[in-house]
């Protein structure tokens, strides 16, 4: 039988999956690299730390994605390979201590299996590391909040959540990033900064996370391919749809100075955008904008736009912001 090529995982000389994956960032960004993949940008990152050994399907699709002929001098190894050698390396300390290998591993197999059927399947056994457990909130404003955050800068896989701040501007929006997510479901949360990208990572590895967030209406993978939209509970309320679009306009909006010149007169006026490449979420902040009595647009690329300086400060007083980066711009 054919083994599975998928459940393989490659070989680099060292230093040399480092410089493919700077290879493949060079034309294409970590984000996009990620969702290509299915995978969390810190999966990507890991890989170009030479942490561990790329996915083989993975490397597959990154070449096709950037045009890059599959890479020479590599080699594939089974997925659990590491299993193999420790086991092997256990078997032969064993060996040393005793002389021979104890027991039968048939025999074991076999007796294991008579009593999990008799009596081992129906007690409760902590040692099957079951998904550890979450605080599971109910609809409020602050969770609404957070999967604006989501929409906006996150990303979801099968294991973890992910969100992705610039490292300097947003540092403070950070901080908040991480007491919200503390209060809503009282787990723990990973920081990961990033030098090279000036971004920092704060990441939650927990299944029973993304089950919830999958079950209020969020999705894993990639959001642009899957056109993700604002979920239906929050549209249904007026305070949750504020704090969503907050959540959203904090991570993938920007408030600057629009310049321009008439006749030789120069002129300047602040803007706020809100960007994304998902039409269904670009139409969504658009109409909860519009019912709040703003006067908004959507321009010809991927932007809800604000463009007085009296409907800008109608958001601020309406909608508000926690990332002190957009109320520093539109303050000063």
């Amino acid at each position: 039988m054919a083994e599975k090529i998928n459940s393989k995982r490659v070989v680099f000389l060292k230093g040399k999956q480092r410089n493919f994956i700077n290879k493949i960032l060079s034309k294409i960004s970590i984000k996009k690299a990620a969702g290509f993949c299915n995978l969390s940008e810190r999966t990507i990152r890991d890989w170009r730390r030479e942490r561990f050994l790329m996915d083989y399907n993975a490397l597959k699709i990154l070449c096709n994605k950037t045009h890059f002929l599959f890479p020479r001098n590599v080699k594939l190894k089974d997925r659990y390979w590491y299993a193999e050698k420790g086991a092997s390396k256990g078997g032969r300390a064993l060996f040393k201590k005793h002389g021979k290998i104890l027991g039968d591993p048939e025999y074991r197999r076999k007796k294991w299996r008579e009593w999990w059927e008799r009596e081992g399947k129906y007690k409760s056994h902590t040692i099957l590391n079951l998904p550890k457990p979450i605080k599971k909130p109910n609809f409020s404003k602050d969770l609404a909040e957070f999967v604006g955050i989501i929409l906006g800068d996150g990303g979801i896989s099968q294991y973890q959540v992910t969100i992705t701040l610039h490292a300097i501007d947003d540092r403070a929006y950070g901080n908040f990033v991480v007491k919200l997510i503390q209060e809503l479901f009282k787990i723990p949360i990973g920081i990961y900064p990033s030098g090279r990208d000036a971004v920092i990572d704060y990441v939650v590895s927990r299944i029973e996370l993304v089950r919830f967030l999958e079950k209020i209406g969020l999705k894993q993978g990639n959001k642009v391919k899957q056109q993700v939209d604002i979920p239906e509970w929050i549209k249904r309320n007026k305070e949750y749809r504020i704090a969503c679009v907050r959540g959203l306009v904090d991570t993938d909006g920007s408030v600057f100075i629009h310049r321009y010149k008439v006749k030789g007169k120069e002129y300047a006026y602040k803007k706020l955008l809100f960007t994304s490449h998902s039409e269904l979420l670009r139409q969504s902040v658009f109409k909860i904008l519009s019912g709040l009595g703003t006067r908004v647009r959507l321009d010809n690329g991927h932007n809800v736009c604000i463009d007085s300086k009296v409907d800008i400060a109608k958001y601020f007083e309406i909608i508000g912001s926690h990332n002190s980066k957009h109320l520093n711009r539109y303050q000063k």
